[in-house]
């Protein structure tokens, strides 16, 4: 049976009640529910059965110490055009970057091809239908300054998801502790 995965990073529930405070205020936004927020390291995509069980194994390798993140701002992708993701930004993390990097390495050297797009961590809050610009920029004047406490982040998460009519639901499948 295939598998549509994904890694990420869950932020604790002080931070999603934070962000959930902020989900609001725009016309035709699908906000995302707040136990799915998360800041997605990597996205792996289908998979067969047996590959499955060769990434779970593989992510259980990566090694890394617990380090400490924070949302700073609001925007939007894609930049040019109509507006359809409303996220939350990560403040620059040097750590977050090695422990992406240290993934998506290790899924190469298993065949799992990365992403074409540059890793741009953020936590997506809201998918938009029509929304116009205006309206957008509106949001972005009064969230856009978004600024939270420092979360450690001491785990990472092996996610598979399944496509709905009324959006994705995911599964965790495996979690992996950092500073073991």
């Amino acid at each position: 049976m295939n598998k549509r995965l994904f890694v990420a990073i869950d932020p604790p529930a002080e931070i999603r009640e934070q962000l959930v405070g902020i989900c609001c205020g725009l016309p035709d936004a699908r906000w995302i529910p707040p136990e799915q927020l998360h800041l997605t390291l990597c996205f792996i995509g289908e998979v067969s059965g047996s590959a499955f069980l060769d990434i779970r194994e593989a992510l259980a390798e990566i090694q890394g110490a617990p380090f400490t993140l924070r949302l700073q701002g609001v925007g939007f992708f894609p930049p040019r055009g109509l507006p359809r993701v409303i996220w939350a930004g990560i403040e620059r993390s040097e750590p977050l970057l090695v422990l992406q990097r240290k993934i998506t390495t290790r899924l190469f050297q298993l065949g799992v091809e990365p992403e074409n797009r540059k890793f741009s961590p953020h936590i997506t809050l809201a998918r938009l239908h029509q929304t116009s610009a205006t309206r957008v920029g509106k949001y972005m004047g009064i969230q856009g300054l978004l600024v939270s406490e420092p979360f450690v982040v001491d785990s990472f998460l092996l996610y598979s998801s399944i496509l709905g009519r009324k959006g994705a639901s995911h599964t965790v499948e495996q979690e992996y502790h950092l500073g073991r």
